[in-house]
């Protein structure tokens, strides 16, 4: 294996900043949600150093240097980086490398990811590539940095040691990423120490100062957690309202004496540093990193403060994430006490279940159905589709059709686009059930932009005429009873319904016919209560998943990847013991909601007695 690169974090004094006078290429990372330092690119880290030069203390606004990134926020002082958009809060950091490194020489690798686009490697591992490929290796086993991942050099490839799947890798020359010498100067130590002067109220001060606050007040909670069980509780210290504490302890705080924080919340507020600032000690690349003394005396939040969760500012709150941070910066920013706590965490599943406990669901056959990849149902050609569903109109009125937005009165709009014989242009039709009005062509043509399975619906009123089927990936569905009750169903026991669903190749139906989709996230739990509603409702699921209506492809509303497996429309109860995320009990409307939502599929209770 090829010797791994010497990139690392360096540090002086254990301040993470390069030997005076030596040259050290900086790059700039941010930490995902896989705890990972993901690198900016080197036009990012330029733009980021340029701002540091200028104001320590100030933010990095990077849409002004990169497009995609034009949400973005880096706050110097709490070294975090802020989603203006979703509320979201990332720790940022300062790194350093070797100037003969990759970075250094601008030499930038990546694999090619799901969507045939390239993602680049985290900084370290460029490295140790780059010194392999330099050395002529013939291949590099990532093991040893935590991947079970081969590169093949001869074909520029990359293999999963376990899977034995194969991805393209790229090297390309980008900018190279900037040189610093020595140590910063003192006016640009982290945290800036207080001053007596009163905070700027413009607007991009009280953004960047209350994300200050509110990232502190998370980065506490976070390490109290971390060091529970050791007597001692590390605290950031917060520099967003200088000189004076937004409320007092109960007992006063003695001088040079962090105030005490009350068990699962924290302040935003001003606050004495626990440790005395040395000169010239900067805290750059250690985001959040000032240790408290020790103490880890409490007092109780005065009353009347409102609590924000921090799940809402991570975004899995039914409030809307940027709503949740919005607030909590503004009322920091207004001098008003905001205690952060921290959320429950959902209760997604039941407690375990042995085989023995498992039993078919009362009145349900079977305990699996199971969807090949069907033909799809064909007319013989669609204009006999919708003459089935239809009666000719001799006198049209004077309205719109609301396909193609023509009067009916006229021609259809789709005339000279569509040819088909026996149909005239101007000829209308009225559908059977709701009695609404369209060309004939139009409907012939809202047809073939469809699943084109025999059946009809209104653009209007959504009324189906026929069998409606979708455009599901083959997979499976397991239904059965365990010995557990919801929540608000304490006398019931409980439907588990278990979605799988593999990845596989889209067909012509999908939206991309040929093209890989992925499925995240199989297999999916989902529960009902063992009632006779609940029991109703699952036999309509299983109608309406035999019809291929439960999932489809598409783009997540969630992740925004393309492609892959989504709900359709009908909404499933995936937390089986709380309902913080809005998808779990109790929810006393959710069954007749549902009900309705397959009732809109064309799913209804007489589909049952069929």
């Amino acid at each position: 294996m090829a010797r791994q690169g010497t990139g690392a974090l360096l540090g002086s004094g254990t301040l993470g900043f390069p030997p005076q006078n030596l040259a050290r290429v900086v790059v700039w990372e941010w930490l995902n949600e896989h705890g990972r330092w993901r690198p900016y690119s080197a036009a990012v880290c330029h733009h980021i150093e340029n701002v540091l030069k200028e104001d320590a203390r100030g933010s990095v606004v990077l849409g002004q240097v990169d497009v995609q990134l034009a949400p973005y926020i880096i706050d110097l002082q709490s070294m975090h980086q802020f989603r203006q958009d979703t509320g979201t809060m990332r720790p940022v950091r300062r790194n350093f490398y070797d100037p003969s490194s990759a970075p250094g020489k601008g030499i930038v690798w990546e694999w090619e990811n799901d969507n045939s686009s390239w993602t680049p490697y985290d900084m370290d591992i460029c490295i140790t590539i780059q010194n392999a490929y330099e050395k002529q290796h013939p291949w590099l086993d990532l093991s040893s940095l935590g991947f079970c991942y081969l590169i093949y050099f001869s074909s520029m490839s990359q293999m999963n040691r376990q899977t034995q799947r194969r991805r393209r890798l790229r090297r390309r020359m980008d900018l190279a990423y900037p040189l610093t010498m020595g140590s910063i100067p003192k006016s640009q130590s982290w945290p800036v120490g207080s001053s007596t002067g009163q905070p700027c109220s413009c607007h991009q001060c009280l953004l960047v100062n209350s994300t200050r606050a509110a990232s502190n007040a998370i980065l506490a909670s976070q390490r109290r957690k971390l060091y529970a069980g050791t007597g001692t509780v590390p605290v950031r210290q917060s520099s967003t309202f200088a000189g004076a504490t937004l409320w007092p302890s109960a007992g006063g705080t003695a001088k040079g004496e962090a105030p005490r924080v009350p068990a699962g919340a924290f302040g935003c507020s001003q606050s004495t540093p626990s440790t005395v600032q040395l000169p010239g000690l900067n805290n750059l690349n250690r985001p959040g990193t000032q240790r408290g003394a020790g103490s880890s005396a409490r007092t109780a939040v005065p009353p009347g403060v409102p609590a924000l969760p921090v799940k809402n500012l991570n975004g899995t709150g039914p409030v809307h994430p940027a709503l949740a941070g919005m607030t909590g910066i503004l009322m920091c920013a207004a001098g008003l006490p905001v205690c952060l706590t921290r959320a429950p965490k959902p209760i997604l599943h039941p407690p375990p279940v042995s085989k023995s406990d498992i039993k078919p669901v009362p009145g349900v056959s079977g305990i699996c159905r199971k969807t090949k990849k069907k033909h799809l149902k064909r007319s013989k050609n669609p204009e006999d589709v919708v003459r089935r569903y239809i009666q000719k109109v001799k006198t049209p009125p004077d309205e719109d059709c609301t396909i193609c937005m023509e009067r009916l009165v006229t021609s259809s709009g789709y005339e000279g686009v569509l040819s088909h014989r026996g149909i005239k242009p101007e000829l209308v039709g009225k559908l059977g059930k709701c009695g609404h009005m369209y060309h004939l062509l139009c409907l012939v043509a809202m047809y073939n932009n469809g699943n084109k399975d025999g059946s009809l619906q209104c653009p209007t009123c959504k009324a189906i005429y026929g069998e409606k089927t979708g455009t599901q990936p083959p997979g499976k569905m397991e239904f059965h009873l365990i010995p557990h009750s919801l929540p608000g169903y304490t006398d019931s026991k409980t439907i588990r319904i278990v979605y799988d669903i593999p990845t596989g190749i889209q067909g012509p139906e999908h939206p991309n016919p040929g093209k890989k989709f992925t499925a995240r996230g199989f297999p999916r739990h989902c529960y009902l209560p063992d009632n006779e509603k609940g029991r109703k409702v699952l036999k309509l699921l299983i109608v309406a998943w035999d019809r291929r209506l439960i999932f489809t492809i598409g783009t997540s509303n969630t992740t925004g990847e393309s492609d892959t497996v989504v709900w359709n429309e009908i909404h499933h109860k995936t937390e089986f013991g709380s309902n913080l995320t809005g998808h779990g009990y109790p929810d006393p409307n959710y069954l007749d909601n549902v009900l309705a939502e397959l009732l809109a599929q064309g799913v209804s209770e007489a589909t049952l007695k069929d």
